[in-house]
């Protein structure tokens, strides 16, 4: 099955979006996951197709286009025409090259399915710091830089660490269990009630946001994507009223909320970039952590034999937690816009021209990475990866997550002989959080 899109299926505007069932925009856009890519023209490419990672063939598409088309055109495409950037070295040009390379929502956002839209609707047009240029990403930005300090990332963990083994210490010995519910979440979903200082028995409100984000164009979630929005102005009522106690308190605050409501540059936000930013700061404190915990056990499962040399040296935890990170590349693209006529990889970008910067495929650039195809827990240098982006943009909270990996698995390797993944897992339907849903395992 040709990858082509039937001439009636036209990329849809936010409106016609929004008020389209999630099912029939699925079939608007078929595709033949089992197709082998080497096969298919490059003019018909669509490696962004979320069937494409939800079944995890999207690397070979990238492998393809690394070596024949690094700076490939998709001319149509669901998401409309844009251009992939495959290749470590050209990733980390345009993501470093603000001048040249928009992240404006207002211009398309940082996904391919976001959509440009001069007078977004504020519904659901959900403004964010990372979705902003300079200077206002700047002085957002630093409103809540001051929590990822190096410090006060070190002073989390030892908290990490005593929920890490109450975590482990309850899971059930010799029955299957989802990984990602037991562990993955509940250690990322308690740090999240952390950092907003909300109470514990709140988390699941934040994963079931983060999740909803994930999942807008599921329809195994949401009947459309409109019915997903709903979901999202809930979180909003919620944190309006944790910000109007903090207002009240008219007290700093080393937590996001109070750091938002007293910072000069957010304090005023409106309702939906209010919202927009603290959606930002659920999935990005959430499903980047959540699925490399997930992703270091499968990747484990799948390469025994790095598994047998970390549990013969132990201490490799800390050069395979960033391993992890660049081998599940949990965040498999960010969007750009370019902002003038420019050129790259010997291609033209027009001004206008959408720009998707796969860092999924850029991890797995021969070129750059030696072996990088292959899951090596003691690379000499394992922080070589784009999994946290690059430039202004660059993940705020890299080292918390990190550090919640490393101590998660040095408490996992007191404790079990083995992590031992008993099933297939199941995986997002998203080319943005390239993620796990279910993990089946048991512990022995």
């Amino acid at each position: 099955m040709s990858t082509t899109a039937p001439e009636a299926a036209r990329p849809l505007n936010r409106a016609e979006l929004f008020k389209t069932s999630n099912a029939e925009l699925q079939a608007r856009w078929p595709i033949d996951v089992n197709q082998d890519p080497w096969e298919i023209p490059l003019d018909q490419f669509n490696p962004g197709h979320p069937d494409l990672f939800e079944h995890r063939k999207e690397l070979a598409y990238f492998e393809r286009l690394r070596r024949e088309d690094p700076v490939h055109y998709t001319e149509t495409s669901q998401f409309g025409p844009y251009w992939s950037v495959t290749k470590y070295h050209d990733i980390m040009y345009v993501d470093s090259h603000h001048e040249l390379f928009s992240s404006d929502s207002r211009k398309g956002g940082i996904s391919l399915g976001g959509i440009a839209d001069p007078d977004p609707d504020p519904n659901f047009a959900l403004p964010m710091f990372i979705q902003e240029d300079q200077p206002k990403h700047d002085q957002q930005r630093k409103v809540v830089a001051p929590a990822f300090t190096p410090r006060n990332v070190m002073a989390f963990e030892p908290l990490i660490r005593e929920r890490a083994c109450r975590i482990l210490d309850n899971l059930p010995r010799g029955e299957t269990f989802n990984w990602v519910q037991e562990v993955s979440v509940e250690l990322t979903g308690q740090m999240l009630a952390t950092l907003f200082d909300v109470p514990q028995d709140d988390r699941s409100k934040l994963i079931y946001w983060s999740d909803s984000v994930s999942n807008l164009a599921n329809p195994e979630y949401f009947p459309t994507v409109e019915e997903g929005f709903k979901v999202l102005w809930e979180c909003f009522g919620y944190f309006n009223n944790v910000w109007q106690e903090r207002i009240k308190r008219n007290q700093p605050g080393s937590d996001l909320i109070s750091m938002l409501a007293m910072g000069e540059s957010t304090k005023n936000m409106p309702p939906n970039e209010f919202l927009g930013n603290m959606l930002l700061l659920i999935v990005g404190g959430n499903d980047t952590t959540r699925n490399s915990i997930t992703g270091g056990v499968l990747a484990l499962n799948q390469n025994p034999d790095q598994y047998a040399k970390l549990t013969a040296d132990p201490s490799l935890v800390a050069s395979m937690a960033p391993e992890i990170i660049r081998w599940q590349s949990p965040v498999a693209h960010m969007a750009r816009t370019a902002l003038v006529d420019t050129e790259l990889g010997g291609k033209k970008f027009r001004e206008g021209d959408r720009v998707a910067m796969w860092y999924v495929s850029g991890n797995r650039d021969e070129s750059v990475i030696k072996h990088a195809d292959r899951f090596i827990i003691d690379r000499p240098n394992p922080r070589q990866h784009l999994s946290f982006g690059f430039g202004i943009h660059r993940c705020i909270g890299n080292r918390l997550g990190e550090m919640q990996l490393r101590v998660i698995w040095e408490e996992i390797l007191k404790r079990f002989k083995k992590v031992e993944v008993v099933g297939e897992p199941r995986y997002l339907k998203s080319n943005f959080i390239r993620g796990i849903r279910e993990l089946p395992v048991r512990v022995s």
